[in-house]
């Protein structure tokens, strides 16, 4: 993928404002659900992102991502399948080591489609991201339930009870300018991290399923918790 960011639109301010008109265009079109799949190893993060059918249960793989787990936060490109030859698209930091960095979304060749970042202000009550594409869409992302928020803070300032690793169900919910719901993530019980993501049609506009798939990782991945 290309190392080139040039052009790439991105949040000013951190607000979640836009307009109407988006055109983004998945390259699935109408993939409206897919679930996320995390498989540890020790020494690598492994995420796949499988295509659901009507009933919801696995219908294919659709992308694919393995790499160091301490080069995860830097860059991501997920491929078709595990032999990694055919890239789909990926995410990458504008600036490393930084806790306010943009992550930007490119598809196969590169080229932009969306880009994401995490509001550490917001964050400390309630995990916090914006989400944006090129065609000025931007909304914002938030805990579903404020009490699992709050308490997941709390637990990791307790002393030693921090340190103790609780399998917390945290769900997220993105929504545009309008107020309307064009993400949601929601993590299952199960030993591996799992997670049933949607991405409804607003007014006929839907978010390109691989920004989706990309915010999906990252809210594992880079959310810290």
């Amino acid at each position: 993928m290309s190392d080139e960011y040039a052009g790439q639109q991105g949040p000013q301010d951190g607000s979640a404002t836009g307009g109407g008109g988006w055109t983004s265009d998945p390259a699935v079109p109408g993939l409206a659900r897919f679930k996320v799949r995390q498989r540890l190893t020790l020494m690598v993060n492994r995420y796949e992102i499988h295509h659901v059918d009507a009933q919801g249960e696995e219908a294919g793989l659709l992308a694919f991502a393995e790499q160091k787990r301490m080069a995860f936060k830097e860059q991501v490109t997920f491929f078709t399948d595990p032999s990694k030859t055919q890239p789909v698209f990926g995410f990458r930091a504008r600036r490393v080591m930084d806790l306010n960095a943009v992550y930007d979304v490119t598809d196969a060749q590169g080229q932009p489609i969306g880009w994401f970042k995490k509001d550490f202000g917001k964050s400390l009550i309630s995990s916090t991201w914006h989400i944006g594409t090129p065609d000025g869409f931007q909304g914002i992302g938030t805990e579903r339930n404020k009490t699992v928020a709050v308490l997941r803070r709390v637990w990791d300032f307790i002393p030693y009870l921090g340190d103790i690793w609780v399998p917390w169900l945290f769900h997220f919910d993105f929504v545009g300018p309008d107020g309307s719901v064009v993400l949601s993530s929601t993590r299952k019980p199960a030993v591996r991290d799992v997670y049933d993501v949607e991405v409804p049609s607003v007014g006929g506009w839907r978010l390109d399923w691989r920004v989706a798939a990309a915010m999906a990782v990252a809210l594992d991945a880079l959310q810290s918790r």
